[in-house]
């Protein structure tokens, strides 16, 4: 795992081994937090550098290989689990499936209780909130295993008690390979990776624009000073741009 410093341009190794890290985020406390598709779970690095596994198993069975993670302003921590991780050793350690499906999760860490919200998509990856966190967006790129699987982003209504979803809708179909991992700006635009670099959706699902990349796209976040650079994590670069959007924060 890899940490570059905005402040000097160096890049530095952060964490070695990286147990196949995959999305990251930060918590409220400035925490980085993680999904490992090695050790098959969501871990969380303390500031004394130490590491916490936040969840490894759901009803008693193992995690397939946590992929994407979010966290949402009363603390909750949103993860998907798809089986890329346990799929081949490439990305992993190869395995059978203990839960027999893929599904988006909610862990709640005041009562530690892990429960699955999204039940009903193939290949759950990619994740995000809209800015005012009444929408979660999540990428199915079920089209990896299934010819004429899904590669779109869903939207979903988040409920009144902050916890449950509903809805469930098509936001956007990817019309160069895969979305991946996303993030939404103030306005509620989504900037999705995609295999020919960046495309940015309106809020109705209407693409926008893209950023031509060189190499297919994995992840995507919003970073600087004034959260208006845009930085991209390719195949085997990280690239970055300024925009005139800025990346959405969580509601306090």
């Amino acid at each position: 795992m890899l940490r570059f410093d905005e402040t000097d341009g160096s890049v530095s190794v952060f964490r070695q081994p990286s147990r196949n890290s995959n999305g990251h985020t930060v918590d409220r406390e400035g925490r980085l937090v993680s999904c490992e598709h090695q050790s098959r779970s969501v871990t969380r690095t303390e500031h004394d550098g130490s590491r916490t596994v936040i969840a490894s198993s759901t009803e008693g069975k193992r995690l397939n290989s946590p992929n994407d993670v979010v966290v949402k302003s009363d603390g909750s921590i949103w993860f998907t689990d798809p089986t890329y991780g346990i799929d081949y050793d490439y990305e992993g350690d190869a395995a059978p499936s203990e839960i027999g499906a893929s599904h988006v999760y909610r862990c709640d860490l005041d009562s530690g209780e892990c429960q699955a919200v999204i039940t009903d998509m193939e290949k759950p990856n990619g994740l995000a909130f809209s800015p005012d966190e009444s929408l979660l967006y999540v990428a199915d790129t079920g089209a990896t295993h299934r010819e004429d699987g899904p590669r779109h982003i869903r939207r979903f209504t988040v409920g009144r008690d902050g916890r449950t979803l509903g809805g469930g809708e098509v936001f956007a179909t990817s019309s160069a390979g895969l979305f991946d991992g996303f993030r939404a700006d103030v306005h509620g635009n989504i900037w999705t990776s995609t295999a020919e670099g960046v495309h940015c959706y309106d809020p109705a699902g209407e693409l926008l624009g893209k950023i031509a990349i060189p190499e297919g796209v994995a992840n995507v976040c919003f970073g600087g000073i004034k959260r208006n650079r845009l930085f991209i994590c390719a195949t085997t670069s990280l690239y970055a741009v300024f925009l005139k959007a800025v990346g959405a924060t969580r509601p306090s």
